[in-house]
């Protein structure tokens, strides 16, 4: 009987790993890979072991962390991790675990490692000064993990393809393109149900880079033109980014009565049949923001900012709208326009479903993942 291949994802949050990447570990596992997860454990640890996949608790790691003592920490404990468990791919997902975790591969003679981008995130995406700081630091590293031998890199978007290989100088032939994390396009009926009086909701982690404050001043715009529509935010604070959203203030949003906060929702599915736009306002550095690929996948019509990840999944006028970063006027105008012309958003929806059926299905993107750690194989 041939040996397992032992497959390693490394991640921050055992809730992202479960969200994000648990049906493409299912499929690994499948394929006949000893599948493993180190992250930080909470309440979804035994889920993940219930699937026969080893849970492994990450001790030193935090998204937020700035200690270097704490950073230097958690490079050795990945790199003890992999000795003791002599994985042969490592999938690092996110710029902490690729950086820490290709430097802990190094150290710990890894062979093939997978690293995972969705999205440039915080350190590129914030006008922030300490964002600013750590750019070319961070772009330094990059460049090292992801030139290392043995080591494929995995973009959402074409943007991130660029910028890895024009400003960060990453061979081509180690980039690969794959659009999102999949979804299942069986939770996601055809047939919509829309509210009466329409409404128009934001999904996200509650980070201010969301886009959460110009939504609430584009409600407000709408509001004081008339339009009659609920303005919905769905989502939790995020507490391990620098711009999350204190839940006293999207409480005080809530009572303000512009919009609404209905927190952390599981049951996206039949929200999303139920409503009549989805708008992602994001500038944060998305690989493709999965709201936005819920939503084609249910139908519903899109508004989002012109920025990396929001147009790989929306072309404007034909599955939603794009409108410039930042320009709430314009914000408010593309919701307006489509609130006001039910045919125009039911055509949007099904081109929205027909793309997410042939470009980001969830039997797409695990076949193209399969495909990328075949391809760190030894022949």
């Amino acid at each position: 009987m041939p040996v397992k291949k032992r497959l390693m994802f490394v991640v921050t949050e055992d809730w992202y790993f479960v969200s994000h990447r648990l049906p493409l570990a299912r499929a690994a596992r499948d394929a006949g890979y000893d599948v493993l997860v180190a992250t930080r454990l909470g309440d979804h640890a035994e889920l993940i072991a219930r699937e026969g996949i080893t849970p492994i608790g990450l001790r030193s790691m935090r998204r937020g962390g700035r200690n270097p003592i704490g950073e230097l920490a958690a490079i050795a404990e990945l790199a003890a991790l992999y000795r003791q468990y002599k994985p042969d791919i490592v999938h690092h997902i996110a710029i902490k675990p690729v950086l820490y975790g290709s430097i802990a591969a190094r150290m710990a003679g890894v062979r093939g490692v997978v690293n995972n981008l969705a999205g440039l995130g915080f350190v590129f995406s914030s006008k922030t000064r300490k964002a600013a700081l750590l750019r070319p630091a961070i772009r330094a590293l990059l460049a090292i993990a992801l030139k290392r031998r043995g080591t494929l890199t995995i973009v959402q978007n074409s943007d991130d393809a660029n910028v890895l290989a024009t400003n960060i100088g990453i061979p081509a032939d180690r980039i690969r393109l794959i659009k999102g994390s999949g979804v299942d396009m069986q939770l996601f009926a055809e047939q919509r149900a829309e509210s009466s009086p329409p409404i128009v909701i934001l999904a996200s982690r509650m980070i201010w880079d969301k886009g959460i404050g110009d939504f609430v001043k584009a409600a407000s715009l709408l509001k004081a033109d008339g339009v009659a529509a609920r303005f919905v935010v769905l989502g939790a604070p995020d507490p391990g980014n620098p711009g999350s959203i204190p839940q006293s203030v999207l409480e005080g949003l809530n009572n303000e009565g512009i919009v609404e906060w209905w927190g952390h929702r599981s049951d996206m599915p039949a929200i999303i049949a139920g409503a009549a736009l989805v708008c992602l306002p994001t500038t944060y550095g998305e690989g493709v923001p999965k709201i936005l690929i819920e939503a084609a996948a249910g139908g519903c019509a899109i508004v989002a900012y012109d920025v990396a990840g929001c147009r790989e999944i929306v072309t404007d006028g034909d599955n939603g709208k794009l409108v410039p970063a930042g320009d709430i006027g314009q914000l408010a105008a593309a919701i307006k326009v489509l609130l006001e012309d039910p045919d125009r958003r039911a055509a949007m929806g099904s081109r929205g479903r027909k793309r997410v059926e042939t470009e980001f299905a969830l039997e797409h993107v695990v076949a193209q993942t399969l495909s990328v750690y075949r391809g760190l194989e030894p022949t």
